[in-house]
């Protein structure tokens, strides 16, 4: 008979995870909100791209409010085309 799950014990491992994660990340975290923050009225259903595809390049000229539609579409792209 199959062990019964241990969820609590689940939740912990996740909550540690996330919390490394998070600290890993937290520059580039900084870094996208100030980006939004530099492009100030972003309607709903939109997002801030990256022209370059650069992350990390948030420089004003490098930043262009798309739907947020168009911006998974672009990315989806961008993963099929490394495979």
């Amino acid at each position: 008979m199959a062990e019964a799950r241990n969820w609590k014990q689940e939740y912990a491992d996740r909550s540690t995870y996330l919390k490394a994660y998070r600290k890993r990340h937290k520059k580039e975290d900084a870094a996208r909100h100030r980006a939004r923050r530099s492009m100030k009225n972003i309607p709903a259903g939109h997002e801030v791209d990256h022209k370059d595809g650069n992350p990390n390049n948030n420089s004003r000229d490098n930043l262009k409010i798309i739907s947020r539609l168009k911006n998974r579409q672009k990315g989806a792209r961008k993963t099929n085309r490394m495979r």
